[in-house]
């Protein structure tokens, strides 16, 4: 166990998060997200909520603040996001104005690109996003630690 590192982040998880550097993107995937064929480092975390592994990830992962979004949805068929999503973006803690969506296939192909998928035990439709990893300014001990 270590101190002040969010439970869900496992080693395998933590050390694939720690290989991201600025700008790579990671997607967190519902269970239904084809992950493993679009060929990028794949870790499980079955049994969790998609929204509950993005704010887990994003206590030791900055979102990119630079150009274009930091955080993309897959459009949903109706237009109107699903409440997974709205918790999906809750807990990215990203401004609204850096969210963007992408349709479905265009969604696939940018997730392909990315350094790492985690999929989730998310059921629900749609539970998916792209995060963009921002830079790391300083290290800042936890209370703990100090």
């Amino acid at each position: 166990m270590l101190t002040g590192i969010h439970p869900i982040l496992h080693g395998e998880l933590l050390a694939a998060l720690d290989r991201l550097g600025h700008g790579d993107e990671l997607v967190v995937a519902d269970a239904n997200f084809p992950a493993h064929r679009l060929g990028a480092v794949v870790v499980e975390v079955p049994g969790l909520s998609a929204a509950s592994i993005v704010e887990a990830v994003r206590t030791v992962v900055p979102a990119d603040a630079y150009d274009g979004a930091s955080v993309l949805l897959m459009t949903a068929e109706d237009d109107e996001r699903p409440a997974v999503q709205h918790e999906l973006v809750a807990a990215s803690a990203v401004p609204a104005e850096r969210v963007d969506e992408l349709e479905r296939f265009a969604f696939y192909d940018r997730a392909a690109g990315a350094r790492l998928i985690i999929r989730s035990g998310e059921l629900r439709p749609y539970g998916n996003l792209i995060l963009r990893k921002g830079v790391v300014n300083a290290y800042e001990p936890s209370e703990a630690a100090r």
